[in-house]
């Protein structure tokens, strides 16, 4: 019975999985966006899909440990949550090893941004301040999107240039994402009766960040198209994301919960990354 006891305790899913449902599809769209890119899946491929879950899933024991220390959390979260950094720590290992000795060593480097970004953060979990931290959120996307080009690279078997558009088009979609995210947030503090409801161009000047966010990912990605330096139809996931950003501004979401906006999101970062999948083929 007892150890019945101790194992769930290692095994709670607060410890063992990041809770913050939204964040799943910052690393899952780069790695799904690289993987058909590079339009092969072999070994290699396994290894850096390991590798990528267990640098993102190692956060939050990492996270855990560290609320314990500074009094956030019980003592007793102290031991599953090594443990599972232990599991992590060892899967990421056996896998990079596993690139190394298939000859992509190089993908090393992209893993070093990652170091002060997580550092940062811990710290800020130390000093409970990391909450609505939108700059080191954005950020952050931008270093779970460099899978994207290390997803690619193995798909074609060497290092490509091309592999940092990829790169540049997932850390644009997701910081833009982000921005919108805190938009929707913040609106659902308004009142039905207030007079910034009432008056459209209040919502816009409130909007007017995740707005221009949009506007330059769609503007950028139909001159580039236009000019044939990348894919013609790269535009259509970023009209997508840009009509829902319009949307949201002139339909503030009063009231909503949280995990309403976030399902929402979810919704149209998969159709982008679907669409955008979609579009890179032609």
């Amino acid at each position: 019975m007892y150890a019945c006891f101790i194992m769930q305790d290692y095994f709670k899913k607060q410890i063992a999985v990041p809770q913050d449902h939204g964040s799943w599809v910052f690393i899952f769209s780069p790695l799904l966006i690289g993987i058909f890119a590079g339009g092969s899946f072999t070994l290699s491929t396994f290894n850096l899909i390991l590798a990528a879950m267990s640098a993102f899933l190692i956060r939050q024991p990492m996270t855990v440990i560290v609320k314990a220390y500074s009094g956030r959390r019980p003592k007793s979260d102290l031991v599953p949550a090594r443990f599972w950094v232990l599991i992590y720590g060892s899967i990421a290992a056996l896998a990079l090893l596993g690139l190394i000795l298939q000859g992509f060593w190089f993908l090393l480097i992209l893993a070093v941004p990652g170091v002060p970004v997580f550092a940062w953060h811990l710290w800020l979990v130390s000093q409970r301040a990391e909450r609505k931290q939108a700059g080191i959120e954005v950020i952050a996307t931008g270093v779970l999107s460099l899978v994207a080009p290390a997803a690619y690279w193995v798909g074609v078997g060497s290092y490509d240039p091309l592999g940092w558009w990829l790169f540049l088009w997932t850390w644009l979609q997701s910081a833009a994402s982000i921005v919108y995210a805190y938009l929707r947030l913040e609106q659902r503090e308004l009142k039905q009766d207030q007079a910034a409801v009432k008056s459209g161009s209040e919502m816009w000047k409130i909007g007017k960040r995740a707005f221009l966010y949009t506007s330059f990912n769609l503007g950028a990605s139909l001159i580039l198209g236009w000019i044939n330096l990348i894919p013609p139809f790269i535009f259509i996931p970023f009209l997508v994301q840009w009509l829902e950003t319009i949307w949201g501004i002139t339909h503030p979401s009063i009231g909503w919960k949280p995990v309403r906006i976030g399902m929402r999101q979810l919704a149209v970062s998969t159709l982008w990354t679907i669409l955008f999948i979609m579009a890179n083929k032609f």
